[in-house]
């Protein structure tokens, strides 16, 4: 009993101890923080590249694909092994390109990455119908109605064609008019394209945060150019170039994907790059996940190898982000437990300064009967003690914060009159978080090892003190 209030005592009287406890619970809050900060990043960031690739990925190894990827689909559904775990597939064409479009008499063009695909397909294996904007759920390559009128309004019939409408011989009484020539301007394709291609963050005003400007309306006018093949084996190479009408926006929430991804119909793609019935990937969805590298193994054995095509499951074309991430936390988080770690000298440097002056008083305690062990657990449990009350206080903090970050980020943007989370970078609409018990628990055990670490040395100097030597101290 007499240990508790000796600890207690020392903690309400000595104020070097509040250091202590204010760098254990600033080291705590900040791990909370950071390591739910980097969790919700990390597990967004996932979500993303797991819909945005699908399950597997057959790829051709160049960008002149493969011939008949309807035949290949088919072999793949005759396989009994693999019919029963894949739910869709989809084949995609896939080309780098250039987009060029007018933005307030400006001219713009700039690099994209062009995907041919049919849009039910693709909506069937993931990660593409929920990022629509206007086609939400039900994806499309339609003009909406406004769309349309905004075409309308660009490319109105040509006035040759009113003109020979009405030059055309008055129409007898009893049959009807005829049919005026069909119009010279033939209806553009539909692209849908990525969210930050047609939109930008600007500050209109220094007083006001910035603001999103849209550059493209869905209806407007861009100019898609790329390569066709032509001769032998389609190997010599040539520029194409066609306008598209804008239907719809693609908006993942990743800078990468929507500042350079656009989608065409997979048919108009084929025939404008002279390549009728051929795909450079087929995208898989599997029905377990579970069964994601037993479905790669054996669409690696089913493929012949003449047909040079490689498999690869998400995580593979992923892998070094991904691995990048987890190393980056990981030495963050052992950056930070440094902090806490300099909270253990302070409680090393107090406990010595403690076991000198009180030199006396611990003589007088094992005169009186007191174990070395009894010495020993005073100055441990006043270690644990002052961990224990840094990581509680620090776990209310952090967890507060990690809570309220979204709030605390609007306030210090309005305050600062600087935005701290740029939305350009990543378009989260907020800044994730994933608060997770587990790691919560494991930095408030690693704070409490790591002060009751720094309390042994002090805590045996006292404990080997010798009784008449102690009292006899000056």
């Amino acid at each position: 009993m007499y240990k508790l209030l000796l600890c207690w005592r020392y903690l309400l009287t000595r104020y070097l101890a509040l250091v202590c406890i204010v760098s254990v619970m600033l080291g705590v809050a900040t791990l909370i923080v950071v390591n739910s900060v980097m969790a919700g990043f990390s597990t967004k960031l996932r979500e993303r590249l797991h819909g945005l690739l699908s399950d597997i990925v057959i790829e051709a190894h160049d960008f002149q694909g493969f011939a008949n990827p309807e035949g290949k689909m088919a072999l793949i559904q005759s396989d009994p092994f693999l019919s029963q775990r894949i739910e869709a597939m989809t084949p995609t064409l896939e080309i780098f390109g250039m987009i060029q479009f007018n933005c307030n008499g400006t001219a713009i063009a700039r690099p994209v990455h062009i995907i041919g695909i049919d849009p039910a397909g693709r909506a069937r294996v993931g990660g593409f119908a929920e990022h629509l904007l206007l086609h939400k759920g039900k994806p499309s390559f339609e003009l909406s109605s406004e769309a349309r009128e905004r075409q309308h309004a660009l490319h109105p019939p040509h006035r040759l064609d009113r003109i020979a409408a009405m030059l055309l011989p008055p129409p007898p009484d009893d049959k009807p008019a005829p049919a005026p020539p069909p119009s010279s301007e033939s209806p553009p394709s539909t692209i849908i394209i990525g969210y930050a291609i047609a939109h930008f963050r600007a500050k209109l005003n220094p007083d006001t945060p910035p603001e999103e400007v849209r550059t493209l309306a869905p209806g407007d006018d861009v100019i898609i150019t790329t390569i066709k093949g032509h001769g032998l084996n389609g190997r010599e190479l040539s520029p194409v170039q066609w306008r598209c009408a804008v239907c719809d926006y693609f908006k993942s929430e990743m800078s990468e994907y929507d500042a350079n991804y656009v989608f065409v119909p997979i048919e108009e793609l084929q025939r404008l790059r002279a390549m009728p019935n051929r795909a450079t990937s087929i995208q898989i969805r599997i029905k377990d996940y579970r069964d994601l590298h037993a479905v790669k193994e054996r669409l690696q054995a089913l493929l012949p190898a003449h047909w040079e095509l490689a498999v690869h499951t998400w995580e593979d074309k992923q892998g070094p982000l991904l691995a990048a991430i987890s190393i980056e936390k990981g030495i963050l988080n052992v950056l930070l437990f440094m902090i806490i770690a300099v909270a253990g000298f302070g409680i090393l440097a107090i406990f010595s300064m403690i076991v000198v002056e009180k030199t006396r008083d611990i003589g007088i305690l094992k005169a009186l009967g007191a174990s070395n062990r009894g010495v020993l657990n005073i100055f441990l449990s006043y270690g644990l003690l002052l961990g224990a009350v840094g990581a509680v206080l620090g776990s209310a903090i952090g967890t507060a914060i990690t809570i309220y970050i979204n709030e605390i980020e609007q306030f210090l943007t309005k305050w600062t009159g600087h935005e701290l989370f740029d939305r350009s970078v990543y378009y989260f609409n907020e800044i994730p978080t994933d608060l997770n018990p587990g790691s919560v628990l494991v930095i408030n055990l690693g704070a409490v090892a790591i002060a009751v670490l720094f309390s042994v040395l002090p805590a045996l100097r006292a404990a080997l003190l010798h009784p008449v030597r102690a009292l006899r101290y000056e």
